[in-house]
C-alpha cells in the first residue's frame, strides 16, 4: 500500500462531507473530517490480534509531520509488542489533553440525555477540538479561549458561543477537580460583557384565521418527513426539540410519555395522543428506521435536523410568519378562546406549576379534560382543512 500520499495542501483543502470519511497516508495513518469540518488524525492498527483505532489529536494543531511521528511511535511500540494506546497512557500521565479530558467527562454524565450530549460534543468538535483538542488541559489560557469563541460571537451566533462555552467550561471544571488543571479559565469570561446580544424575538405563530390557509398548504404537500414532523406539532403542542427526539418505545397506546430529562422544566410530560396523531404515527411507523421516530435523512442513529420544520415552512411561503414552535401559540389561543379551562391549557404546554405537589396533582387530574382538548382541536384543524370558511 502507497505511503505519505497526504501533503499539507491536500490536508488544508480537505472539505467536509455529508458523511464522515477517512483520508489514508498509509500505514495504517488518516485524517478522519466529520460532517461538521472537524480534522482529526487517527491510527488503525491491531493488537493482540484485534482491530484498534487509536486518536492523535485534531488537524492542524497536530500537523502532518507530528502525525506521522507519532506512527512511527506506535508502530515501534507495536514492534515491542506493546498496546500503542497503552505506551501514549504511560506518556501522558503527566498531563491529559482537552479531547481526552472532553471524551472522558460526557462519557461520565450518564444523567443526561443522549441528545444534549449529542449537541455538546458536536459543537466542541467543531470549534474547539480542531484548535485546542490537542493541547494540555493544563496549559490552556483565557486568552486561548477567545480566540476560539469570538469568531462564533463576530459570526452573530450570540446564543450558540454561549453554549459552547459552558459546554467547554463542564469539562474544564472536570478537568480541574481531577487535578489535570489548575484553573478553568472561562469561568473568567463573562459572556454578558464578551460577547454580542441578539434581539429578543418570539417565535412567529399565524392567526387563527391564517390557520385554514397553512393545513391546506401542507396538505398538498408530498408524506414527507418535515411535513408529518409539521403536523404533528400541530395535534401534539410540545416544542421542536421534544418532536426531533421523539422515541418509538415512548408512546404507550394513546398517550405520548415524554422522558423528564428531555423536558424543559426536567418533568415527565403526557401527552395525549389524538385519532389523527395516532393515524399519522401509523404512517411514520411503516417506515421506521430507528429508534427515533423521526430520524435524520442520512442515518437513522441520529434524530432529524432541528431546521427541518421552519425551512419547509419557508418553502411554503410562511418564512418569518410561522415556526414550528408557533403551533404552541396557534394552539393556546385556539383553546383559551373555545373556553377551555386554563389548567388544562398550561399542564398541555408543559408549563406546570413551581409546587411540586400542584403539578404532579395537575398532570394526573387533567388528562381527560387535555384528551377532550387535543381530540377537539385535531377536529378542528380538519374542519379548516376541508372548510375555507372553518
Amino acid at each position: 500500500m502507497p505511503t505519505q500520499t497526504l501533503t499539507g495542501a491536500k490536508c488544508r483543502s480537505i472539505k467536509p462531507e455529508a458523511r464522515a470519511r477517512k483520508h489514508f497516508d498509509g500505514g495504517g495513518l488518516h485524517l478522519y473530517v466529520s460532517p461538521h469540518g472537524a480534522k482529526v488524525w487517527r491510527i488503525s492498527y491491531r493488537h493482540a490480534g484485534k482491530p484498534k483505532t487509536m486518536s492523535l489529536g485534531a488537524y492542524p494543531e497536530v500537523t502532518l509531520a507530528e502525525a506521522r511521528r507519532l506512527l512511527a511511535e506506535a508502530r515501534t511500540a507495536l514492534r515491542q509488542g506493546l498496546d500503542p494506546m497503552d505506551a501514549r497512557k504511560v506518556a501522558r500521565r503527566a498531563g491529559m489533553t482537552f479531547l481526552d479530558a472532553s471524551a472522558a467527562y460526557w462519557a461520565a454524565r450518564r444523567d443526561l440525555s443522549a441528545g444534549y450530549v449529542l449537541n455538546a460534543t458536536a459543537a466542541l468538535e467543531r470549534y474547539v477540538m480542531p484548535r485546542l483538542g490537542a493541547r494540555l488541559v493544563g496549559s490552556l489560557t483565557r486568552q486561548d479561549w477567545l480566540d476560539v469563541l469570538q469568531p462564533i460571537d463576530e459570526a452573530g451566533r450570540h446564543v450558540y458561543v454561549r453554549r459552547v462555552r459552558l459546554w467547554a467550561g463542564h469539562v474544564m471544571d472536570w478537568a480541574v477537580e481531577r487535578s489535570h488543571a489548575t484553573t478553568n479559565h472561562l469561568r473568567d469570561i463573562r459572556p454578558a460583557r464578551a460577547f454580542g446580544r441578539s434581539v429578543v424575538e418570539h417565535f412567529p405563530a399565524v392567526a387563527l384565521a391564517e390557520v385554514g390557509p397553512l393545513v391546506r398548504r401542507l396538505a398538498l404537500e408530498a408524506p414527507l418527513l418535515s411535513v408529518l414532523a409539521c403536523r404533528l406539532l400541530a395535534l401534539t403542542w410540545v416544542r421542536t426539540q421534544e418532536l426531533r427526539m421523539m422515541r418509538w418505545q415512548e408512546i404507550e397506546g394513546d398517550v405520548w410519555r415524554i422522558p423528564s430529562a428531555r423536558m424543559k422544566r426536567r418533568r415527565e410530560h403526557l401527552v395525549p395522543l389524538s385519532r389523527q396523531a395516532q393515524a399519522l404515527l401509523d404512517i411514520l411507523r411503516s417506515r421506521q428506521r430507528g429508534e427515533f421516530v423521526f430520524p435524520a435523512e442520512h442515518t437513522p442513529l441520529r434524530p432529524m435536523s432541528d431546521g427541518a420544520v421552519l425551512m419547509l415552512l419557508a418553502r411554503l411561503g410562511y418564512r418569518g410568519r410561522m415556526s414550528g414552535h408557533g403551533w404552541r401559540s396557534v394552539a393556546s389561543t385556539w383553546a383559551n378562546e373555545a373556553g377551555w379551562p386554563a389548567d388544562a391549557i398550561e399542564r398541555q404546554l408543559a408549563h406546570a406549576p413551581a409546587d411540586e405537589t400542584r403539578a404532579a396533582y395537575n398532570r394526573a387530574e387533567f388528562m381527560t379534560p387535555r384528551r377532550a382538548m387535543l381530540q377537539a382541536w385535531a377536529d378542528w384543524l380538519d374542519a379548516q382543512q376541508a372548510d375555507p370558511a372553518g
